[in-house]
Formats: structure tokens, sequence, C-alpha cells
């Protein structure tokens, strides 16, 4: 492992904070620039640097990654609603694909060695195999859209500039490790959604669509705690001291449904949960499952807490303790 200074991008958010924690205990000098217009100031950890910068002003990348004197980025500053995408496409590639050229383009002038990206299993089409890298590459909204353009420009930067560089494809995050929890404003995922429900910060859950080809008529996600998600980002970088480049699916390989999640979360807070059934959201993929055999092969990758249970009641911990959110 080469020890490094590194740049996070959007390291005071939810996957981003925790992984800079990460990223700290393996020994890294870490730096993280966000804008904080999602992320939190008290998420970030307290052994990281903070440099407060917008990705759409070059010279703020640029004077980030001079201080922080970075040989690697991880970029995980991104809009990541996929119904708001199918609403307001444009504001979607504006930001997730605009900014991120700044990015890049940053990261080639100052000679970065090393990129890891935060991409999305929706790049992928709907399948009812567990999805691997040579699936089907097909977004069912603009949000994964933008993602899968960001994985090829990377390509290219790669080849031209020199970036080695890892796309990891997560499924859906979920969990809390110590103080860092979900809290996004606002809140689209489905575990926090319920358990706000359960605590009584909102009076119901919506089920989006209960006529889709599954078991129970509900969407079939892949969950995977956020520190499992988090050790991927370190192994990666140590992937790339003797390769170029990888792209890989981060799950746990194992499916849920709206209702087997909501019954989990009746379990573990013991708590009444209104559920109201909705219609369908544009976009919406009915199943989207992993496998992440590339990434345990070659990083030696294995998730520790791959349990549903195990996830739910770490984010109910983390939610119980921070009613408010931060």
């Amino acid at each position: 492992m080469t020890i490094m200074n590194i740049l996070v991008v959007g390291g005071a958010g939810y996957i981003g904070s925790a992984t800079s924690q990460l990223l700290i205990e393996a020994g890294h000098t870490v730096t993280v620039f966000d804008n904080l217009s999602r992320g939190h100031r008290e998420a970030i950890p307290a052994a990281a640097n903070f440099i407060r910068g917008d990705l759409a002003n070059p010279q703020e990348i640029s004077d980030a990654l001079t201080q922080s004197e970075a040989a690697a980025v991880l970029h995980f500053a991104a809009l990541i609603e996929a119904g708001e995408s199918m609403v307001n496409p444009a504001k979607y590639f504006r930001a997730n694909v605009g900014l991120t050229i700044n990015l890049l383009e940053a990261c080639a002038n100052h000679h970065i060695e090393k990129f890891v990206f935060s991409s999305t299993a929706a790049v992928f089409a709907a399948s009812d195999d567990p999805i691997s890298e040579t699936s089907v590459i097909a977004p069912a909204n603009a949000y994964g859209e933008t993602k899968l353009i960001v994985e090829k420009m990377l390509r290219w930067f790669g080849e031209i500039h020199g970036i080695k560089y890892a796309v990891l494809r997560y499924f859906n995050a979920a969990g809390a490790v110590g103080p860092r929890g979900e809290a996004h404003q606002p809140e689209s995922h489905l575990i926090p959604l319920v358990l706000q429900a359960a605590s009584g910060v909102r009076s119901s859950i919506s089920v989006f669509g209960s006529d889709y080809p599954t078991p129970d008529g509900t969407c079939i996600r892949d969950y995977i705690h956020i520190a499992d998600l988090g050790s991927a980002h370190v192994l990666a970088l140590d992937y790339l001291d003797s390769h170029d480049k990888i792209t890989c699916n981060l799950g746990n390989g194992s499916g849920y449904s709206v209702r087997e999640v909501i019954d989990v979360a009746l379990e573990v807070t013991g708590k009444p949960i209104k559920v109201i059934e909705s219609p369908r959201r544009a976009g919406d993929a009915p199943r989207l499952v992993a496998s992440s055999a590339l990434a345990r092969r070659e990083l030696g990758w294995l998730p520790k807490q791959p349990a549903i249970q195990d996830i739910v009641a770490s984010a109910w911990r983390w939610m119980s303790a921070h009613p408010s959110g931060y």
C-alpha cells in the first residue's frame, strides 16, 4: 500500500465522510473538498483537512489540489435522486457531468496519479439475474446516464493524460458507521424514509408501484453497508498501484423488495409504520442486484456486514441518536 495525500471531493456527504475516516485509519492524509450544499461539516472526520470550495469554480479546484498536494482524488460529489433527474434532467447533466469536467481537467493539469469515481448500478438495464460488469448497459433514468457519461470520460482522460482510475458502481448504500449516518435533504432513499416513518418524523412511507414483475410486486434492490462500501475505495487505491484501471460493481448479491425492507424495519424498531400505495415513479427499474465477483477477486473485497437486519439496525441506532440529523 502506498500512503498518499488524497483529495476527497464531496467528503462531507454520506459515503464520502465515512470513506474519509477509513482512509485516515489506513494511514492516508485526507483533505475534504465540499461546498456543503448537501454535505455536513459535522460529518467530516476531525483528522481531515477541510477546504470549502465548489466544482463550479475551476480555480478553487486547482487551489485545493495544490494546497492538499494530492496524488489521488476520490469523487463523491453529485446529485443522486433518480426521480428528480426525470423531472429536471438539465440540472443533473450540468451538476454531474459539467462539473466533473472541471474536476478532471484540473486533475490532468496537476498530474493526478489516481482517480476513484462513485458510479451507480443505475447505468445497467433491469435484470432478473445478478448484474455483472458485462451486463447490458442501459440507464433507465437521466441520473444513471450522467454517471455513464463520466465513466466514458474517464476512459479518455486515462488514455490521454495517464490518470489511473477506478469506477465503482454502487448498488444501494445504507446503514451508519459511528457518528456518520444518512441525512439527505430532501431524503429519497428507502431505509431512512422507512425509519423516519417509524420514528414519527414523517407520517407514512409511500410504496411507489406494487405491480412490478417481482414476487411481491415491489422493486427489489441490493443494499450495502457504507462501511463495506468505503473499504472498497481504500482497496481500489491500492489496486491502482499496479493497474491502470478497473470498473466493478459493489453490492451484497442479495436483493430485498421494498415490502421486505419495511418488514425488517418493523422488526428492528418495534414501531408501527403507515404504508401508502402510490403509482410507479418514472425511471425505476424492477430489479437491481449485483454480482460483485470482480471486486472480490481483483480488489480482495468482502462485505463484512451483509445482513439487511444489521444494516437497518445500524441506521436506526444513528437516527435514534440524531433525531434532527446533523
